[in-house]
């Protein structure tokens, strides 16, 4: 066709392509049946996954004259004479009975029909294949990771492409449990409480692929709350402890008290510890004056929590903890109370 002569091969072009050209403007990206029922079938779609190669094949018999592949409205190939510049696109039969293309890492703008258009008995026929190219699942964008006061709004959101278009699902991770929160691309977490910090994992899937995972870590600041303290038996002359542990975000200072005096790290021969949300009172060397109530004052900047925790000598009983001893005392009063009216 190359050495034809301009006229005969617009012409022949013309025959060839008219029809087919005149088919695909209003049908463009649309999988149709065969335009002719003397022709080969309808060839069925081709499913391709994105970076993998396609085969488009068109069926042709000893009566077919001409052949050209059409993407839309645009000749790939007519015979065996490339018109697309695209490199990817390569002829890989011409034969009396197939004539198919190959289109080579395929990507998303490849999706849609192509035609095959023979000319045959002076008759231009069509048959039409829709290449379905999948894409895999992935996250475009996604929340960075947040800080919010307890009791906050947080707002959260994951955005994904693929095709067929993915599902997304957040999940909060929360120890061994991972709980599903949301099945939409946005999360809304309205009055966040601490127990709802930690880990929250997008997760966007279509079956083409494994899905695309990413996580974002909310951090919820909130003020101390006193979760543990120990009384301690010591001897005079003997080495002493008081604990006292406190939640808090972010971590809380410590200070301790006997009375109204506030004690200070290495005077009077005690020394304070603060490691994380535990602080530890040591006395080296017991003494008399040592014995009694101290407090423990946890603060941050969301606010604070205080607990009584007592030092003892050998013989008294004071083997509980603080929140224990409160407990005790108030079961106590309750009972006293419910004695006095039944007096009357």
């Amino acid at each position: 066709m190359r050495g034809a002569p301009a006229h005969r091969l617009y012409h022949g072009l013309c025959c060839l392509l008219g029809p087919a050209l005149t088919l695909l403007l209003p049908l463009t990206g649309v999988p149709v049946r065969s335009g002719d029922a003397g022709f080969s079938k309808a060839m069925d779609n081709v499913t391709v996954r994105q970076g993998h190669n396609a085969i488009l094949r068109c069926a042709v018999d000893s009566r077919v004259t001409r052949v050209a592949w059409l993407n839309r409205s645009t000749i790939l190939y007519t015979g065996n004479d490339k018109w697309s510049i695209d490199p990817r696109v390569v002829l890989v039969a011409n034969t009396k009975s197939q004539y198919s293309i190959e289109i080579q890492n395929v990507n998303i703008y490849d999706d849609g029909s192509y035609t095959c258009s023979v000319q045959t008995d002076n008759q231009a026929k069509t048959s039409r294949v829709h290449l379905i190219v999948l894409v895999p699942p992935k996250i475009l964008n996604i929340s960075s990771d947040v800080t919010v006061n307890e009791g906050s709004t947080v707002d959260l959101q994951c955005l994904a492409i693929g095709r067929p278009e993915p599902t997304v699902t957040w999940k909060h991770l929360s120890g061994k449990t991972h709980r599903v929160v949301s099945d939409d691309e946005y999360l809304e977490i309205t009055r966040i409480s601490k127990e709802q910090s930690g880990e929250y994992e997008c997760s966007a899937a279509n079956d083409v692929s494994m899905p695309d995972v990413r996580r974002v870590k909310v951090t919820v600041n909130y003020p101390p709350y006193i979760s543990d303290t120990r009384n301690t038996g010591a001897s005079v002359g003997q080495k002493g402890t008081l604990f006292c542990s406190a939640l808090a975000v972010p971590f809380a200072e410590f200070q301790w008290y006997k009375e109204d005096t506030r004690l200070a790290n290495g005077l009077d021969g005690v020394r304070i510890e603060n490691k994380d949300h535990i602080s530890v009172l040591t006395f080296f060397n017991v003494s008399e004056k040592d014995y009694g109530n101290y407090t423990c004052v946890a603060s941050n900047k969301l606010g604070n929590s205080n607990a009584s925790v007592i030092l003892y000598g050998p013989g008294a009983v004071h083997n509980r903890s603080s929140s224990a001893s409160a407990a005790l005392t108030a079961t106590c009063l309750w009972f006293s109370i419910l004695y006095s009216l039944t007096k009357f």
